[in-house]
């Protein structure tokens, strides 16, 4: 029943009467329908869908807390303090809470704000306190190594800001975009992506049956063909942005995958419904 601190992360506080409209007109999710308790990825998007921020969006008293990468929380509040113009808001990066993760059923203090990863059960949940109250028995990198055999990314590591669709990083599969919701910064590009099926590239699960994964940004390969690259990885296991059709072809070939010398596997995260190459076709499924 592991508890591992996370240094990487930090927390952005958006508080005040305008805070939800505020945020709900900027981010993919909808921070209306957010549950006390909850913690649902959201993002900030540049005006052309891709992402710039993602984090767990959760309810405080007075407004919304964000749990992000902690070398973004400040840019993070800088790009929210953009849109704010007349809103009545107070956005700071709040650099006195620990972020700490617990799964597997594990309990933290009572006095710790506890709230649910919504982005897979497996996860567990998020822990926020004050630096010091957590007794943590896991380490940074366990958890990582939890959350990638699970398939489930996060910005900065699995894929680069400012460089990937929410399509392609999972959001839409990990409950991060509403669809039914109104505008937000980006929107019309995501919603276009979803109605006409125009993801391409996808985050996959990987494993490496002959030993370690290679480095992060290594080329995949199928023959002479480069299908994307590797992410982030942990001992056997890892995660790869690959074009599904380029994929699709190589399976369709009978061509193997490689990457930085080594044979690699790929599949869809146990959670994901997309439709993924069918091998005798080179179509997707």
């Amino acid at each position: 029943m592991p508890i591992a601190l996370l240094p990487d992360r930090a927390l952005v506080t958006v508080t005040g009467p305008d805070a939800t409209s505020l945020l709900q007109g900027v981010l993919t999710c909808n921070v209306e329908t957010l549950q006390p308790g909850e913690a649902r990825l959201g993002a900030l998007l540049t005006p052309q869908g891709k992402i710039l921020f993602d984090f767990l969006i959760s309810r405080i008293p007075d407004g919304f807390r964000l749990d992000a990468a902690a070398d973004k929380a400040a840019d993070l509040a800088k790009r929210l303090t953009l849109y704010k113009l007349r809103a009545a808001v107070e956005i700071a990066a709040d650099p006195t809470v620990a972020v700490a993760a617990a799964w597997d059923g594990a309990s933290p203090a009572a006095e710790t704000a506890t709230v649910a990863d919504a982005r897979h059960p497996d996860l567990g949940a998020r822990l926020y306190a004050a630096e010091g109250a957590f007794s943590a028995d896991a380490s940074e990198e366990g958890y990582h190594a939890h959350r990638l055999r699970l398939g489930v990314p996060e910005g900065g590591r699995d894929f680069a800001y400012g460089d990937a669709f929410p399509h392609e990083a999972l959001m839409d599969q990990l409950g991060g975009v509403d669809f039914r919701k109104g505008c937000y910064v980006g929107q019309e590009v995501v919603s276009r992506m979803q109605h006409r099926g125009t993801a391409r590239t996808r985050l996959l699960v990987a494993e490496y049956p002959g030993g370690a994964s290679p480095a992060p940004g290594t080329e995949v390969q199928a023959g002479q063909k480069v299908l994307g690259i590797t992410a982030g990885a942990a001992g056997t296991h890892g995660l790869v942005m690959l074009r599904l059709d380029r994929l699709g072809d190589a399976l369709a070939a009978g061509e193997s995958l490689r990457a930085g010398g080594q044979a690699l596997a790929v599949g869809r995260p146990a959670y994901a419904t997309f439709a993924m190459p069918d091998a005798g076709s080179g179509t997707s499924a």
